[in-house]
């Protein structure tokens, strides 16, 4: 076949909506659970405009360092609890977000040490070819901070700001962690 016009190139968004999001996606365990916190935030572009089609997915371990995951070999989080470890919300037309879990635990890394808690976070949205993958760390988490690997690689200290959620000063169950995809103050992402 000849003479056919080329398909144009596809982005991951902004169709989101269709199939991805479902109701209870923000929600990794319920609100009233012992130890919830909720991590809110806005992805915006390069110009500080609000990304309104995208879509915040998380993945993290329980408070004890485990992934409800099959192949996690220090087994499943413990039983009876709603925590699922992975959460998904669209944005808002604001750009805004939110996550409703518990704290992680800290992970063992491949080189023997500790990972500090973090959440995994993929980012999909308009103009994207691909997700983008960043983490959410804790700011009161200095020491283990300090001895992550990933954030240790990151040399220069305000980029290695950029995966560090605020807390609330009124609040100790929230957290704010803005998300921007190009420009000055860039949040870091990882080539995964």
């Amino acid at each position: 076949m000849t003479g056919l016009p080329l398909t144009p190139s596809q982005t991951v968004g902004p169709y989101l909506t269709i199939g991805l999001p479902w109701p209870d996606g923000p929600t990794v365990v319920p609100g009233d659970t012992p130890g919830a916190i909720t991590i809110t935030g806005r992805l915006v572009d390069g110009e500080g405009a609000p990304v309104p089609d995208g879509l915040i997915e998380t993945w993290q371990a329980d408070p004890d360092g485990r992934f409800d995951h099959p192949d996690d070999p220090r087994g499943a989080p413990g039983q009876g609890t709603a925590f699922r470890g992975f959460g998904r919300c669209p944005t808002a037309p604001d750009g805004s977000y939110h996550i409703v879990t518990l704290r992680p635990g800290a992970l063992p890394s491949p080189d023997g040490g500790r990972e500090a808690p973090h959440l995994d976070v993929s980012v999909f949205a308009r103009g994207l070819l691909d997700r983008v993958v960043t983490r959410i760390y804790f700011p009161d988490e200095e020491e283990a901070n300090a001895d992550d690997p990933v954030l240790s690689a990151i040399t220069d200290p305000a980029r290695r700001g950029t995966l560090i959620a605020a807390a609330d000063a009124d609040d100790k169950s929230r957290f704010h962690f803005s998300i921007r995809l190009q420009g000055e103050h860039e949040t870091v992402f990882f080539d995964v």
